[in-house]
């Protein structure tokens, strides 16, 4: 520095920070060996605070205005400099700038999976991502907690450091939020306020705040999504129809099997398995609602002959899809408990309705 920048700078004195950048949160004014005249003119623009620092300790903190620097208005630096009496002279203090404004459109994302718990599912990996807006609440505390004596601090080096903690705070919000696995991709919203409610906690001691915080995207491996898929299918059926539709794919499957084993042992067998998987969901149904459902009444089963084999026991519902396939008419034998023997399938009350929207032979 020459020697007319030298006395320049100890008769003018005017403190300001015009910024230019679109990223910068602190900014520290150069002095000549950080002189500051007495009375010197500090200019603080809307969304910037300037805090004054001596040997390292924070002192004053000065908001949005034009000030006359004075002994008066600058009462934590006078004590710590000891002017008792006023002081007139040049001083030596560093001038921190801080920009208030929110800095909006940061990243944030999860390098590595999160691990959470689900009683249904077990442990299970989800990635996300998304974006943030912050801003400095309080200039004092973020120089302190985050920046340091740095005299240049960019949204880039204060985001970084941010993004582990959010990162750690989502995880929080997402065991925190219970909201089910299977409605994580749906309740985006709801977990973004959670999220930033979380984080709000912690960050207001960095004097910090998110001002706005968006789940853009949850992600699960695959194979999760398709147990996902799989559960929420079986929880919004009709169980009735599933038993209806697996007895009815068990007897297709028996009558494919026909030449291997005998028309009368497949037809039983598959019979026997649709029987099966009929008896699983109702049981199924049964146990989930043991606790707040009535017992259902006793189900009427009946034995059936089908090509020359005994068959079953089959509810009136497997009854149904065996009349309506053709596989059991009004002249099929059946029997249940309590009959003295195997008797026409027409002769019992309970049948004769399964044959009324059965449509007539041909010829």
């Amino acid at each position: 520095m020459g020697l007319f920048d030298k006395l320049k700078n100890e008769f003018i004195d005017i403190i300001e920070w015009v910024d230019s950048s679109n990223d910068t949160i602190v900014w520290k004014f150069p002095r000549f060996q950080n002189e500051i005249k007495m009375g010197a003119k500090l200019t603080v623009r809307e969304s910037q605070v300037a805090v004054f620092m001596n040997e390292g300790k924070i002192a004053d903190v000065f908001q949005p205005g034009m000030y006359t620097l004075e002994t008066q208005n600058m009462p934590l630096l006078s004590t710590l400099k000891g002017w008792k009496y006023g002081f007139n002279s040049p001083f030596k203090a560093d001038i921190f700038y801080i920009s208030t404004k929110q800095f909006i459109d940061q990243k944030w994302g999860t390098k590595n999976p999160i691990t959470l718990s689900d009683p249904r599912f077990g442990f299970i990996e989800l990635r996300s991502f998304g974006s943030f807006a912050f801003r400095v609440t309080d200039g004092g505390k973020f120089i302190k907690e985050i920046a340091g004596t740095n005299e240049n601090f960019s949204t880039e080096e204060v985001a970084e450091q941010l993004r582990s903690m959010i990162v750690s705070k989502f995880s929080d919000a997402l065991g925190e939020g219970n909201i089910p696995i299977e409605k994580l991709a749906g309740n985006t919203d709801e977990l973004s306020k959670l999220g930033r409610e979380k984080l709000n906690e912690d960050f207001l001691e960095y004097g910090l705040t998110i001002t706005k915080f968006l789940v853009e995207n949850i992600s699960m491996p695959e194979e999760l999504k398709k147990e996902i898929f799989n559960y929420s299918r079986l929880h919004a059926i009709d169980m009735n129809k599933l038993a209806q539709f697996n007895t009815a794919n068990a007897i297709g499957d028996a009558a494919k099997n026909q030449g291997l084993g005998g028309a009368g042992v497949g037809m039983g067998v598959g019979m026997g398995m649709g029987n099966m998987v009929s008896n699983m969901m109702n049981n199924s149904m049964n146990n989930q609602n043991q606790n707040s459902m009535p017992p259902p009444p006793p189900t009427v089963q009946f034995h059936v002959v089908v090509n020359g084999a005994q068959a079953g026991p089959f509810t009136l519902q497997q009854l149904q899809v065996m009349a309506s396939s053709g596989q059991l008419d009004r002249s099929s034998l059946v029997w249940k408990a309590g009959m003295p023997g195997w008797l026409a399938a027409e002769t019992q009350a309970e049948l004769v309705s399964l044959f009324n929207n059965v449509p007539p032979p041909i010829g």
